[in-house]
Protein backbone atom coordinates (compact mmCIF):
# COMPACT_ATOMS: atom_id res chain seq x y z
CA UNK A 1 0.00 0.00 0.00
CA UNK A 2 2.75 2.43 0.63
CA UNK A 3 4.71 1.56 -3.11
CA UNK A 4 1.09 2.54 -4.57
CA UNK A 5 0.77 5.59 -2.65
CA UNK A 6 4.33 6.60 -2.98
CA UNK A 7 4.03 5.99 -6.80
CA UNK A 8 0.82 7.86 -6.91
CA UNK A 9 2.18 10.68 -5.13
CA UNK A 10 5.29 10.78 -7.58
CA UNK A 11 3.17 10.12 -10.79
CA UNK A 12 0.81 13.44 -9.90
CA UNK A 13 4.12 15.43 -8.47
CA UNK A 14 5.29 15.01 -11.95
CA UNK A 15 2.43 15.50 -13.74
CA UNK A 16 1.85 18.69 -12.37
CA UNK A 17 6.10 19.91 -12.90
CA UNK A 18 5.33 18.38 -16.60
CA UNK A 19 2.56 20.59 -16.83
CA UNK A 20 4.08 23.80 -15.56
CA UNK A 21 7.12 23.40 -17.75
CA UNK A 22 4.79 23.05 -20.15
CA UNK A 23 3.01 26.09 -19.16
CA UNK A 24 6.56 28.22 -18.45
CA UNK A 25 8.11 27.44 -22.16
CA UNK A 26 5.23 28.23 -24.33
CA UNK A 27 3.37 31.12 -22.64
CA UNK A 28 3.48 34.66 -22.92
CA UNK A 29 3.52 36.49 -19.07
CA UNK A 30 -0.14 37.68 -19.67
CA UNK A 31 -1.59 33.96 -20.60
CA UNK A 32 0.69 33.30 -17.30
CA UNK A 33 -1.32 35.55 -15.42
CA UNK A 34 -4.44 35.21 -16.38
CA UNK A 35 -4.26 31.09 -15.97
CA UNK A 36 -2.85 31.91 -12.19
CA UNK A 37 -6.25 34.46 -11.62
CA UNK A 38 -8.03 31.96 -13.02
CA UNK A 39 -6.41 29.03 -10.59
CA UNK A 40 -7.00 31.19 -7.39
CA UNK A 41 -10.70 32.24 -8.69
CA UNK A 42 -11.32 28.08 -8.77
CA UNK A 43 -9.97 27.39 -5.01
CA UNK A 44 -12.15 30.78 -3.76
CA UNK A 45 -14.85 29.06 -5.40
CA UNK A 46 -14.01 25.78 -4.40
CA UNK A 47 -13.68 26.57 -0.51
CA UNK A 48 -16.20 29.49 -0.43
CA UNK A 49 -19.35 27.53 -2.26
CA UNK A 50 -18.79 23.89 -3.15
CA UNK A 51 -16.82 22.58 -0.18
CA UNK A 52 -19.69 24.52 2.57
CA UNK A 53 -22.27 22.31 -0.36
CA UNK A 54 -21.11 19.67 -0.12
CA UNK A 55 -20.04 19.85 3.76
CA UNK A 56 -23.99 20.39 4.27
CA UNK A 57 -25.42 17.86 1.85
CA UNK A 58 -22.95 15.32 3.53
CA UNK A 59 -24.10 16.29 7.50
CA UNK A 60 -27.86 16.14 6.27
CA UNK A 61 -27.03 12.45 4.89
CA UNK A 62 -25.23 11.69 7.88
CA UNK A 63 -28.00 12.36 10.12
CA UNK A 64 -30.43 10.33 7.75
CA UNK A 65 -27.80 7.52 8.97
CA UNK A 66 -29.95 5.57 10.41
CA UNK A 67 -31.77 5.08 8.03
CA UNK A 68 -29.53 4.92 4.96
CA UNK A 69 -26.02 2.61 5.24
CA UNK A 70 -23.13 4.04 5.31
CA UNK A 71 -21.98 2.63 2.06
CA UNK A 72 -24.77 4.08 0.11
CA UNK A 73 -24.16 7.48 1.26
CA UNK A 74 -20.25 7.12 0.54
CA UNK A 75 -21.58 6.17 -3.10
CA UNK A 76 -23.87 9.82 -3.34
CA UNK A 77 -21.31 11.81 -1.88
CA UNK A 78 -18.18 10.46 -4.22
CA UNK A 79 -20.84 11.21 -6.89
CA UNK A 80 -21.59 14.78 -5.78
CA UNK A 81 -17.64 15.63 -5.00
CA UNK A 82 -16.84 13.99 -8.49
CA UNK A 83 -19.81 16.10 -10.28
CA UNK A 84 -19.23 19.54 -8.44
CA UNK A 85 -15.45 19.78 -9.20
CA UNK A 86 -16.13 18.98 -12.79
CA UNK A 87 -18.58 21.52 -12.68
CA UNK A 88 -16.52 24.10 -11.41
CA UNK A 89 -14.56 23.77 -14.62
CA UNK A 90 -16.45 23.39 -16.89
CA UNK A 91 -18.91 26.49 -15.92
CA UNK A 92 -16.52 29.01 -17.03
CA UNK A 93 -15.97 27.83 -20.53
CA UNK A 94 -20.18 28.29 -20.61
CA UNK A 95 -19.44 31.46 -19.57
CA UNK A 96 -16.76 32.03 -22.34
CA UNK A 97 -19.04 30.12 -24.69
CA UNK A 98 -21.63 32.10 -24.27
CA UNK A 99 -19.54 35.51 -25.06
CA UNK A 100 -18.77 33.96 -28.38
CA UNK A 101 -15.16 34.31 -28.69
CA UNK A 102 -13.80 36.14 -32.25
CA UNK A 103 -12.16 32.40 -32.97
CA UNK A 104 -14.45 30.32 -33.77
CA UNK A 105 -12.42 27.11 -33.56
CA UNK A 106 -12.06 27.87 -30.11
CA UNK A 107 -14.56 26.17 -27.54
CA UNK A 108 -16.33 24.54 -29.87
CA UNK A 109 -17.63 21.41 -27.28
CA UNK A 110 -21.37 21.46 -26.52
CA UNK A 111 -20.27 21.85 -22.75
CA UNK A 112 -23.59 22.15 -21.11
CA UNK A 113 -25.05 19.05 -22.96
CA UNK A 114 -21.86 17.03 -21.81
CA UNK A 115 -22.19 18.39 -18.01
CA UNK A 116 -25.47 17.67 -18.17
CA UNK A 117 -24.81 13.94 -19.31
CA UNK A 118 -22.24 14.19 -16.60
CA UNK A 119 -24.52 14.43 -14.08
CA UNK A 120 -26.65 12.01 -15.35
CA UNK A 121 -24.32 9.58 -15.13
CA UNK A 122 -22.82 10.10 -11.49
CA UNK A 123 -26.88 9.17 -10.52
CA UNK A 124 -27.08 6.25 -12.61
CA UNK A 125 -23.62 5.11 -11.24
CA UNK A 126 -24.99 6.09 -7.86
CA UNK A 127 -28.36 4.95 -7.89
CA UNK A 128 -27.24 1.37 -9.53
CA UNK A 129 -24.02 0.88 -7.11
CA UNK A 130 -26.56 1.29 -4.41
CA UNK A 131 -28.94 -0.70 -5.31
CA UNK A 132 -26.48 -3.70 -5.69
CA UNK A 133 -25.26 -2.84 -2.33
CA UNK A 134 -28.92 -3.33 -0.62
CA UNK A 135 -29.48 -6.06 -2.96
CA UNK A 136 -25.90 -8.10 -1.66
CA UNK A 137 -26.82 -7.07 1.73
CA UNK A 138 -30.15 -7.92 1.90
CA UNK A 139 -29.05 -11.34 0.34
CA UNK A 140 -26.73 -11.08 3.38
CA UNK A 141 -29.52 -10.70 5.73
CA UNK A 142 -31.85 -13.48 4.89
CA UNK A 143 -28.42 -15.92 4.07
CA UNK A 144 -27.79 -15.29 8.03
CA UNK A 145 -31.26 -15.31 9.17
CA UNK A 146 -32.57 -18.84 7.62
CA UNK A 147 -29.05 -20.68 8.71
CA UNK A 148 -30.21 -20.01 12.40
Amino acid sequence: MKAARAALILLGVGTVVGGAVQLLTTQRTDQIVGVAIWILGVIVVHDAVLSPIVLFVSLAMRRAGKRVPWAVLGLIEVALVIGAVVSLFVVPELFAQAKSPANPTILTGDYGLRLVVLWVTLIVVAAAGSMVYLLRNRQKVRESTSQT
